[in-house]
């Protein structure tokens, strides 16, 4: 059988890589349940008039209207329904809490986890993520190889020896990116409140572009760190810049 020399194959995970990743996997798809419970309960209660304020505690005092039977907006049927909801929500909530405490366990047995997580920006949820999700790091060539594996660089659309970089692509790793994004996202909104003088590089990224579009160069940077450090072994070590 004849097989094209640029044809790349993908490592074996170990198991304890894929019981990880399954673990976000299952986090994952409570968590989009979870919201579409809310979102439900939300919707259904407007329909008679009743409302809250946007957010987690808004759905709770939602409940409580549920719960009390003294008021009369509701009709017994209507809240049947919403209490079996809300049973859903509470019982949904406790498994992403118990997912979410496996994950810190799974974390903290991981010496490269436990490395990663020193990148800022880098949490335990996409440091275990990362480790499940790449068997072997040097599988990929090089930072940018990683970055594009996760859908952080732009598409090219390049003619006439001119590069021309267009958006992100929604292929790649969903997961993966949007934690980068996530905590890209996390480490502008510190620098918002608290000053980035010390990062001159995100200080002149945000003076140039959106805080959306600075944090998917930021995610991008990340990754290419995160990479560095998997496939090398080396620990996170901040920029001079910082250290000054």
């Amino acid at each position: 059988m004849k097989r094209s020399p640029t044809m790349r194959f993908v490592p074996a995970k170990t198991v304890e890589q894929q019981s990880c990743l399954m673990l976000h996997r299952a986090r994952h798809l409570f968590i989009r349940q979870q919201t579409a419970v809310m979102n439900s309960i939300r919707a259904y209660l407007a329909e008679f008039g009743i409302v809250a304020p946007i957010g987690r505690r808004g759905v709770e005092q939602l409940l409580e209207i549920v719960a009390d039977r003294a008021d009369y907006r509701l009709p017994e049927v209507a809240r049947a329904c919403l209490a079996a909801l809300g049973n859903q929500l509470r019982a949904l909530k406790a498994q992403i809490l118990e997912f979410d405490r496996r994950i810190i366990a799974w974390h903290r047995s991981s010496v490269t986890s436990k490395r990663l997580d020193a990148i800022p920006g880098v949490g335990p949820a996409l440091a275990t993520a990362l480790v499940a999700s790449v068997a072997d790091p040097k599988a990929l060539r090089s930072g940018r190889d990683f970055s594009a594996w996760v859908g952080l660089v732009p598409k090219q659309n390049s003619s006439g020896g001119k590069d021309k970089l267009g958006s992100i692509s929604k292929q790649a790793d969903r997961y993966l990116r949007s934690l980068f994004t996530a905590g890209a996202l996390a480490v502008i909104r510190y620098a918002k409140i608290h000053g980035a003088g010390h990062r001159p590089w995100l200080t002149g990224l945000l003076t140039r572009r959106p805080a959306k579009v600075a944090a998917i160069a930021l995610a991008n940077k990340i990754a290419r760190m995160a990479w560095a450090m998997m496939a090398r072994g080396e620990r996170y070590r901040e920029p001079v810049a910082l250290a000054a």
